[in-house]
């Protein structure tokens, strides 16, 4: 998921699925036929990990946010060149590994267009996966999150399958399932280079007995990918397709590149909505398409009333998420702020604001920190 701004989204393996499948990660109800929600306790979404206090996409922070009772890890993937789904937050991993320590890949520094925004870096698509591997995790937000970067160099980048193994590994010892939720990035750019995701992100779903019987949750910003996996996910009963978005006047860049004119906020809106449900199961909207804070520029502000969304979604049949709760001063509302400046954690204000959402009938909540969301969401009545 996005940071830019406000708006800123096999044995032991079969043992630990049978275990899983047995106590069953129950996905919360779809809403009523009056459109009230069938409440059932919201999931807390580990995003990243635990990346609030670990290397985001690291078995470190994986290991964090399923200790502290997140329902799903989130796994963003990327394509290496010879077809390895990595997890990255970007394909750009300048910011979130020591790839500029290693003179021997200062030739890959490039500027790409990608989604239509220009960027210099390093490119998952420019290394195979044995080049990866000798890279380590850093912590990108470095200068906020200092106990995260005291871990800076100890982790490798993962690979979805290495994910899937260690989920599936914690949810034996655990006793409780575990599901994943992956988000598929830069779909058109992989394709058009000859890299497609979706097709391999299938693969090995089918080629992984806990991937293809624990909750997954495939997601996007864009619509094609998410279009094409529907018509093919009928063999995994536990698989679904959350969309992605934001209430701005920006394409999806599967949209964009095709020419079309939908944009994200009209994709919320009630007939938006509608059309999202017959190819998803989830809308994720970013947290101000709720309850609003601040303005399109990015200035914070203080907490708002609930909009109509989260109530429009459950009549068009779809389930709700969010994203992304943080527990810094810099990414919450201005009335839940406290002293000590941007970089500050304020943990029961950030309780309480998922409370807030908790409220406005969401089902499930993306948090940098999934112990706060288990304590917000364990504390409903």
């Amino acid at each position: 998921m996005t940071d830019r701004t406000l708006f800123s989204r096999r044995d032991l393996i079969r043992a630990g699925a049978a275990t899983g499948t047995a106590l069953g990660l129950a996905y919360p109800a779809l809403a009523a036929t009056d459109g009230t929600p069938a409440r059932r306790k919201p999931l807390v979404i580990g995003h990243r990990g635990c990346s609030a206090l670990r290397p985001e996409h690291t078995l470190a922070a994986y290991a964090m946010a399923i200790q502290q009772g997140a329902d799903f890890v989130e796994p963003d993937l990327v394509s290496t060149r010879d077809g390895a789904l990595v997890a990255r937050h970007e394909n750009n991993i300048a910011e979130t590994t020591n790839v500029a320590d290693h003179p021997e890949f200062a030739d890959r520094r490039t500027t790409k267009a990608i989604d239509g925004e220009t960027i210099t870096g390093w490119f998952t698509e420019d290394f195979t996966l044995a080049e990866l591997k000798t890279l380590r995790a850093i912590e990108r937000l470095g200068t906020m999150r200092p106990d995260s970067k005291r871990y800076d160099g100890q982790f490798q980048v993962l690979t979805l399958e290495e994910i899937a193994d260690f989920v599936a590994a914690e949810s034996a010892a655990r006793g409780r399932t575990i599901g994943l939720i992956p988000e598929i990035k830069h779909s058109t750019y992989f394709a058009r280079i000859g890299l497609p995701q979706e097709q391999r992100l299938l693969d090995r779903v089918a080629a992984s007995h806990y991937l293809s019987t624990a909750p997954v949750i495939v997601q996007s910003f864009e619509v094609a990918n998410l279009k094409w996996l529907r018509a093919r996910i009928g063999a995994y009963p536990r698989l679904q397709l959350l969309q992605l978005a934001m209430p701005i006047e920006m394409r999806p860049a599967d949209i964009a590149a095709a020419g079309g004119t939908m944009t994200f906020k009209q994709m919320l809106t009630p007939a938006g909505l509608s059309e999202i449900k017959a190819y998803a199961d989830w809308v994720a909207p970013v947290l101000q398409a709720i309850i609003p804070f601040g303005d399109a520029t990015g200035k914070a502000g203080p907490l708002g009333k609930p909009t109509t969304l989260v109530r429009d979604a459950h009549a068009a049949g779809l389930l709700v998420s969010t994203w992304t709760v943080r527990p810094e001063n810099r990414f919450l509302p201005t009335d839940f702020q406290g002293p000590g400046g941007e970089t500050a954690r304020q943990d029961k204000a950030c309780i309480e604001l998922m409370r807030r959402y908790l409220a406005a009938g969401i089902d499930s909540i993306f948090t940098d920190d999934p112990g706060l969301g288990r304590t917000a969401v364990d504390g409903l009545a």
